[in-house]
């Protein structure tokens, strides 16, 4: 079982949030309704216990309230700041490296020519699970493996470009604790995957994979009421449901909105 989250980076999205990136094709998100999601998102972050550090609303980059995809925290120890595969988005990573020095001793840092998204890695327990996808490339996973290695964590490598759906590997995946996967069908036969318990998430409610456990709590997106009901009545978790409509336009989900250790 991993241990308590404390603290998390949060940022709301900028006026112009819908100039982001986005391959959903689900219009345009309403941004007054992003801005009351988002709010409600932290309520939920601070109701299990956690302190969060509030960044700024950050027009020039409309894609950084998905503060995730600047960082990875290295089990609530360490940090390392990522350089995301989307050129736009490289910026956003001043301001998240400015926060994490003064928390951390030291951080590591992703660097050209690798590129890498905190959406596709995900902790499970001392071992990391990394995506490569269109927005991490084989040179950032690499890097990225040599610091976890130097810091006694295991991983497992987990290509899937050309998989449909999958912005990031936890747009399909989701940790737990317990040695527990919520996974998409599309991700759950694969050989990385063996030896967790896994929970298939049903056809038609896959956005739910993206899910965040935080101190007990299952955070999950609203309108999945079959993985809902698994999760609460055969599993045993307890489960807040979340409105994500506007993030969900915007290729975003619950774990990508903190940064949390």
């Amino acid at each position: 079982m991993r241990g308590m989250f404390t603290k998390a980076i949060v940022r709301p999205p900028a006026e112009n949030f819908g100039d982001g990136l986005t391959t959903a094709e689900l219009g345009a998100p309403d941004y007054r309704l992003a801005l009351e999601q988002h709010a409600i998102y932290c309520t939920a972050l601070e109701q299990c216990g956690v302190e969060l550090i509030r960044l700024e609303p950050d027009e020039r980059y409309p894609d950084s309230c998905f503060v995730e995809d600047a960082a990875i925290m290295i089990g609530g120890q360490s940090a390392i700041v990522t350089r995301p595969g989307a050129a736009s988005r490289q910026g956003e990573v001043d301001s998240i490296r400015d926060v994490l020095s003064r928390v951390f001793p030291s951080i590591g840092e992703i660097r050209a020519p690798g590129t890498l998204d905190g959406g596709d890695i995900c902790e499970a327990g001392s071992h990391f699970l990394i995506g490569i996808s269109e927005r991490t490339n084989e040179d950032g996973a690499r890097q990225l493996t040599r610091m976890l290695e130097s810091r006694g964590f295991t991983h497992d490598l987990v290509d899937i470009r050309g998989i449909k759906g999958l912005l990031h590997l936890k747009s399909g995946v989701a940790y737990l604790g317990s040695n527990t996967l919520i996974v998409t069908e599309a991700l759950a036969n694969l050989k990385q995957f063996r030896g967790y318990n896994l929970i298939r998430v049903e056809p038609g409610e896959e956005y739910a994979a993206n899910c965040i456990e935080v101190n007990g709590l299952v955070l999950m997106a609203a309108g999945c009421p079959r993985l809902k009901a698994r999760l609460r009545d055969d599993l045993d978790y307890a489960t807040v449901s979340l409105d994500m409509s506007e993030f969900e336009k915007m290729d975003g989900g619950l774990s990508c909105l903190s940064l949390r250790w």
